[in-house]
């Protein structure tokens, strides 16, 4: 069987929806675990869709690094027994993932109604004494590289994006004033966003004032270090009529992880965005130019532009001239990130970036925050050291 010609079923396609989204508070919240910010989130997001944990029988989330089976502390919170749960690790790819895997549950019977969440304490935990600020760490000891790596400047993944990005002004003359471009649009929208947790203007002076982290990124090439957590929750779209808020359906969704490795052929460059993109495509019966907006996974400016690429908004190599013509502000070709991304808004691992999507379909921004006519949304996710991708969207009932 050519694993290659496996088309998504367009069956899952509207079969569920969001129907509660919900954020814990960003930013810095010392003294409060990442879990007690996770449960913050799903009680948020159930009061906004009007449930109680009573009403959830599935919980898929994905926990700190050093966490175990993260999903039953979460469900212990809630106080319920669930009938499917269970938690993922592939970073930044695992919450739109675990909408995904909601979905494939609901549809086979094996749960009805599912929160989905993530929360981070990494602010806290990089700031608990002047050590940690320097080290600025965010795995926990047991998982950080034992030889041949932080002596010669080589520490995770700042490190590790910045090599591609090295690789893509080498291959297509993308410039810092590119990056630039996204990192100051994200700033904009961040000031709309009274939650956002950066709340100073950022000029592209300010931008290239930075002081250097990596070459060739500065500090505002680099996402966020916040306290924060998101949740939402999904049921099939025929349960969510009668609910307090209309629902926001499901469309598509697409993984791939191009699992031979970060450095392996040109995947620094060409990332899994293309092929996750695709499938998601596909089975919503969408395409590029059917999205409105895109909330898309901001680690480091430049995964913005090479998943811009490779979601087919531009050409590869023409990222650079496509933020550099306003695309990506609101009024733009493709206001992207539109609550400031992990950029400017808060890093929760791109679960935000889900909630924002939900939100902006539902159009209960005020008109400074709100794409006009906004019907279609897509999010992506990427992590999990570099190579899993996950894509998600969403569009207005």
């Amino acid at each position: 069987m050519n694993i290659s010609s496996i088309e998504p079923s367009r069956e899952l396609s509207d079969y569920c929806a969001i129907v509660g989204a919900g954020t814990s508070r960003l930013g810095k919240v010392p003294g409060v675990s990442s879990l007690d910010l996770l449960i913050e989130a799903i009680r948020n997001a159930l009061g906004d869709a009007g449930l109680s944990a009573s009403d959830v029988d599935g919980v898929i989330v994905r926990g700190p690094d050093e966490s175990y089976s993260h999903h039953q502390m979460v469900a212990e919170r809630l106080g319920i027994n669930a009938s499917f749960s269970t938690t993922l690790t592939n970073g930044g790819a695992s919450q739109i993932l675990s909408v995904a895997l909601a979905i494939m549950a609901i549809r086979f019977g094996l749960a009805k109604t599912i929160v989905c969440g993530f929360g981070r304490d990494t602010w806290s935990r990089t700031h608990v004494n002047e050590a940690a600020r320097v080290r600025n760490e965010t795995r926990p000891a047991s998982s950080r590289p034992r030889e041949f790596g932080p002596e010669y400047g080589y520490f995770g993944a700042t490190a590790a994006h910045a090599l591609g990005a090295t690789r893509h002004m080498h291959l297509y003359g993308t410039t810092r004033d590119d990056f630039a471009e996204i990192a100051v649009a994200f700033r904009e929208h961040a000031l709309r966003n009274p939650d956002a947790q950066m709340k100073k203007p950022l000029s592209r002076e300010d931008y290239h004032a930075g002081r250097l982290i990596v070459s060739p990124f500065g500090m505002f090439d680099c996402s966020l270090r916040s306290d924060a957590a998101g949740a939402v929750i999904v049921t099939r779209t025929d349960r969510a009529k009668d609910l307090r808020q209309p629902p926001v359906l499901i469309k598509g969704f697409g993984t791939h992880n191009n699992t031979r490795g970060w450095f392996a052929d040109d995947n620094m460059v060409n990332t899994a965005a293309r092929q996750s993109g695709e499938a998601a495509y596909r089975m919503a019966g969408l395409g590029p130019r059917d999205v409105d907006t895109a909330q898309i996974y901001d680690c480091f400016t430049y995964m913005v532009l090479a998943q811009l690429e490779d979601y087919g908004f531009c050409k590869k190599g023409e990222g650079g001239a496509f933020v550099r013509s306003g695309a990506l502000r609101l009024g733009g070709a493709l206001p992207c990130n539109t609550s400031g991304g992990q950029l400017s808004e808060s890093h929760a691992e791109g679960m935000l970036q889900i909630v924002e999507g939900v939100r902006q379909m539902r159009h209960t921004y005020p008109v400074e925050r709100q794409v006009k006519d906004a019907s279609i949304a897509l999010i992506s996710g990427h992590g999990g050291n570099q190579v899993c991708h996950s894509t998600l969207i969403l569009g207005r009932a």
